[in-house]
This record gives C-alpha cells, sequence and structure tokens, in this order.
C-alpha cells in the first residue's frame, strides 16, 4: 500500500510537471483521489504516535522521488510535499473525529477537508497564483475520485476480510 501511495503521488507530480495546470483536475481524480483514500487505510493500519511521521515520510519520499526523476519538477514537488503535509494534517484530523462511523464515511468525509486544503495550497505553490478554476475543478475531481476508490478500496478489504474468515 506505501508503495502505491509514493508511486501514485509520483506519478501525479511528474504528469502535472509535463502537461502543465490543465491536467491537476485529471490527476486529482485518478491518482490524488486515491491517494486520499490510501492515507485512512494507512491512518488505520499505522495508528499511534509514529502515524504522523510515517505519513510525512511517505510524502516527502514522493517528493524527493519526483524531483530525481525530473528535476524540472522541483517547484511541483516541493508545493506537492507541502500541500499534501498540510492536507494530510486536516484529512487526519477529521478522520480521527469521525472514528465511531463506518470506514467508507470516515474516509469521504475526511477527504472533503484534505482535498479542500490541497487543492488550493498545491497550485499556488506549484503555478505561483491562486487560479481559482484549478481549485474547483481540482476539489470536485478529488472529491469524486476520493468517493470511487473508496468504493473499490472498500469492496477489496471486505472481499479479503470475508475471504480469511
Amino acid at each position: 500500500m506505501v508503495y502505491i501511495y509514493i508511486g501514485s503521488l509520483t506519478l501525479a507530480n511528474l504528469l502535472v510537471a509535463w502537461l502543465g495546470p490543465w491536467f491537476s483536475p485529471i490527476n486529482a481524480f485518478v491518482l490524488i483521489g486515491l491517494d486520499l483514500v490510501l492515507r485512512d487505510k494507512l491512518h488505520d493500519r499505522w495508528q499511534g504516535d509514529r502515524l504522523a511521521l510515517r505519513m510525512f515520510g511517505i510524502i516527502a519520499a514522493a517528493g524527493v522521488i519526483s524531483w530525481v526523476i525530473n528535476k524540472d519538477a522541483g517547484m511541483i514537488a516541493v508545493a506537492s510535499v507541502v500541500s499534501f503535509m498540510v492536507a494530510m494534517t486536516v484529512d487526519a484530523l477529521i478522520y480521527q473525529k469521525l472514528k465511531n462511523r463506518p470506514w467508507w464515511q470516515r474516509a469521504n468525509g475526511s477527504n472533503i477537508g484534505g482535498a479542500a486544503t490541497d487543492s488550493v495550497v498545491f497550485p499556488t505553490i506549484a503555478f505561483g497564483s491562486l487560479m481559482p478554476e484549478i481549485v474547483a475543478l481540482q476539489f470536485a475531481a478529488k472529491v469524486a475520485g476520493g468517493f470511487f476508490w473508496s468504493l473499490i478500496i472498500d469492496s477489496l478489504s471486505r472481499h479479503t476480510n470475508h475471504a480469511k474468515g
């Protein structure tokens, strides 16, 4: 799961660096929606004091890998690391507040906060200005993508747990 998280965040960074801001909403649905949901699964797996440190570590790893692969993606990598660290903090706080809800409700509820934060911070740092249309499209795509991925991951988790039981 960690490698998928790092790989999808790295790929998202490289695609935006290569294709520009117009590609952000597509990335937001497919790759960032996946990362938001995987973060919630990792939250459950890594409960405890080291959760934040581990999450920040894998976010930083994706930024470094993005930069190593493409030095021209440096500002995208910085924007990604900063925005995802802030977004993951917001996401984690909301996720924890929803701890008594079913997983898919916790994941999607927290994704709204994480998506909103990331959608404002990332393009503002990456492209040097606030881009309201990109922010709005990214937010909608991340929430929709997160919902899509939460259905798939929840179904896979239930299937795996059923097969074990």
